[in-house]
């Protein structure tokens, strides 16, 4: 008789590894060579690299069919062309919502953004999660490539495409105009550079994302909400920098840091990193937070 298997010890060195390798300081090779040495054979790392990684045949939370939405893939004209995008909307919906752009990881727009997107209009918003990859092609398949797609991206094509993002989404009939922001990894910091960038944006929220300079911070109009992961050393390091710009520059903002999350804390496609109870305490903070702002 077989012995049964055993699930892999996961520590915060391998974490926190994928996380370098993710944020592309280490490449392939490098990463599974390190993984090998921390897990302590090859074997062991073929095991738990997929369980650190996001899987995207993981099921979405929120059925593609739900009945209670209307869903659409759409295209809208940006700066540098076209923009693809996901929209979702209560199918409920009588006049008109406030509205939120979710914005993708350094992976693009994929299966568990289309499904946050969802998430946020059950909350009874708008909600649009924009292809930011579309100036270079569109979110591909393979994420690993995708990954290199966003290090490529240029800086200022991403915020504009941000920008028009917002633009649209507050044209759309069932939107009341009102137009927020949620992040997550890059797309946080995204949802920072845009509070910079564009005075029209209602409420941005921002989950583990790089912050912008301090002093660009006297251009944020919108109130803030600043989600980080305590165990997130690389993005923590910011926090307090950014914290100190808000204050002297009397902006309004909320920052909560969960003790023992992870980067990546939201993303329940990553069986190492997701957390379920700071997950869910999160979101319901942020779906206050745009109710209080957005309505």
């Amino acid at each position: 008789m077989s012995e049964p298997t055993k699930h892999p010890n996961i520590t915060q060195a391998m974490v926190d590894a994928f996380d370098e390798y993710t944020h592309l300081t280490l490449d392939r090779r490098s990463f599974m060579d390190k993984l090998t040495k921390l897990a302590g054979s090859g074997a062991a790392a073929a095991v738990i690299a997929p369980m650190l990684a996001a899987n995207s045949a993981q099921a979405a939370i929120i059925a593609p069919e739900d009945k209670r939405l209307f869903t659409k893939d759409l295209v809208f004209a940006g700066p540098s062309g076209d923009i693809k995008a996901y929209l979702a909307v209560p199918a409920d919906a009588s006049g008109k919502l406030p509205a939120v752009v979710v914005i993708h990881e350094n992976r693009g727009l994929n299966g568990h953004i289309r499904d946050v997107a969802r998430r946020m209009a059950l909350e009874g918003f708008v909600a649009m999660a924009p292809d930011l990859l579309s100036s270079a092609g569109g979110t591909p398949e393979d994420e690993e490539k995708a990954r290199g797609m966003i290090s490529a991206l240029d800086s200022k094509t991403a915020i504009a495409e941000g920008v028009a993002s917002l633009d649209y989404l507050a044209k759309i009939k069932s939107s009341n105009g009102k137009v927020g922001a949620v992040g997550f990894c890059w797309g946080g910091g995204m949802v920072n550079d845009l509070a910079v960038n564009a005075p029209q944006l209602g409420a941005g929220v921002a989950y583990y994302g790089r912050q912008p300079k301090s002093e660009d911070v006297a251009k944020i109009k919108a109130p803030l909400l600043l989600q980080y992961a305590g165990l997130d050393s690389r993005i923590n390091a910011g926090i307090e920098d950014y914290r100190k710009a808000l204050e002297a520059n009397g902006k309004t903002f909320e920052i909560h840091v969960y003790e023992g999350a992870n980067h990546a804390f939201n993303n329940d496609t990553s069986a190492a990193r997701y957390d379920k109870k700071t997950a869910d305490l999160a979101w319901s903070r942020t779906v206050e937070f745009f109710k209080k702002n957005l309505s």
